[in-house]
């Protein structure tokens, strides 16, 4: 009963019989906003009544029988401050407000110095979840404020070094495992991707630490070594048996260790760590399009086989570039594997993956991006360059007895081997001058 009536005799904002002050909100467009209140209220609520409505204040306004404390503020700002003043009358959740409502009055109350209302609206926003938008608008306004609001920035600060390494080997780990559900995997495979992406924002990450390498390359090699024992596997039990009815699951998990080779690739190449897969990929080249040729011989499967190229792409372009070092022998063998396999490939594109029954409706292509075509045929074209002119001529004579030499297209390679050849005995002369000398 007690509670009943303190509840009972408070006063409440806009009582026109018991306000003792007017609360003029204005702004600069010319908004004029007049709330009734009660000294006793505003007074203990906020620091900023408290000094207008003091007696060191020089100078306050009468209007009629009532004080009259002038409040300025932006138009936009105007609904938060009333707010805020109602707020001091009666305490409600700032969850009510939502997160920009409490951003709105959390300005407002420390304008009037509220700092009840200012706390309650910190808790809230520290609990509260965000979208892009409100961290945005938090990021522009919480500065502002002054450093004693600034916690509510925690979950936006930068993290220390130690977790983020922590969560990228575990994230690598799920990334190449063959054990992670799907939708694990495919995230860690992305955001790992974001993390070390130079955009605007520097990666998040820097591998300057020989175990987090290591750690990587552990990683790499286990998925490497479950490549080599799902080809030896399908290779044995081609030469025993053709592959019976599940070939689908086979062509599937085929597709997707490659792809999972792919993305690797994209991590190592930022990391500057290829190597330990071009090797590899170079020592195994022909196993690969045996496989692939036995299990993806259609254009049903013709996605595993443009995800062998992606690689292939990827391996080829890292020797071109002269940033993995291979003997001559090598690079030989694997150039003249991946001419063969890019040229059968190459005239699948754009078939359907399926033919319609009615052949009314078309069915859906397979493509791959034309930039990974013209690097693929630019780095065998800069390899087949660093051969010597005996082995040169021997690809480009292969070439050339197709009747249709369009992919890889090896004019560049022809025409400076044409070039060398011709000039060879001029320029090398005084090699035979020296040894008849020595």
């Amino acid at each position: 009963m007690s509670g009943m009536r303190r509840a009972a005799c408070r006063p409440k904002i806009g009582d026109l019989a018991t306000s003792d002050v007017v609360v003029r909100l204005r702004t600069p467009e010319g908004r004029d906003e007049w709330l009734y209140c009660h000294s006793g209220v505003l007074v203990a609520g906020s620091r900023y009544f408290a000094d207008r409505l003091s007696e060191d204040w020089p100078t306050c306004q009468i209007l009629g029988s009532r004080y009259c404390v002038e409040v300025y503020c932006q138009e936009l700002d105007l609904s938060s401050h009333v707010t805020s003043l109602r707020l001091l009358y009666a305490a409600e959740p700032c969850s009510r407000f939502g997160v920009r409502g409490a951003l709105g009055v959390l300005q407002a109350a420390v304008h009037l110095a509220c700092p009840h209302i200012a706390a309650a609206c910190v808790d809230y926003l520290e609990s509260a979840p965000w979208d892009e938008a409100d961290e945005e608008e938090i990021l522009r306004t919480i500065p502002c404020l002054g450093p004693q609001y600034e916690c509510v920035l925690a979950r936006l600060r930068p993290i220390d070094p130690a977790p983020v390494t922590g969560i990228f080997l575990s994230a690598f780990r799920h990334a190449t495992s063959m054990h992670s559900p799907q939708e694990l995997k495919s995230a860690a495979q992305e955001q790992l991707e974001y993390m070390l992406t130079e955009d605007d924002d520097a990666p998040l990450l820097v591998f300057d630490d020989d175990i987090i390498r290591s750690q990587v390359k552990d990683c790499v090699t286990a998925l490497l070594n479950r490549f080599s024992g799902f080809m030896s596997s399908i290779l044995m039990k081609q030469k025993e048996a053709p592959l019976g009815g599940g070939e689908g699951d086979v062509q599937q998990e085929f597709h997707s260790l490659v792809s999972d080779i792919s993305w690797v690739c994209q991590i190592l190449s930022k990391l500057e760590m290829m190597k330990c897969v071009v090797v590899y990929w170079v020592g195994v080249s022909s196993d690969v399009v045996e496989a692939v040729d036995k299990v993806c011989g259609g254009i049903d499967f013709l996605k595993t086989r443009l995800k062998v190229i992606e690689v292939s792409a990827k391996v080829l372009e890292a020797i071109a570039f002269g940033n993995i070092v291979l003997p001559t022998e090598k690079r030989f063998d694997s150039v003249n594997v991946w001419i063969g396999f890019a040229r059968r490939t190459k005239p699948l594109i754009g078939h359907p993956e399926h033919d319609d029954d009615d052949g009314d409706a078309e069915a859906p292509k397979i493509n791959l991006d034309s930039e990974v075509w013209q690097s693929l045929e630019s780095a065998i074209v800069s390899i087949v360059l660093t051969l010597p002119s005996n082995s040169q001529a021997d690809i480009l004579s292969d070439w050339l007895q197709l009747k249709h030499a369009k992919y890889p297209d090896l004019t560049e390679a022809f025409e400076v081997w044409c070039y060398r050849s011709k000039v060879a005995k001029r320029r090398l002369s005084f090699l035979s001058h020296a040894n008849r000398v020595s």
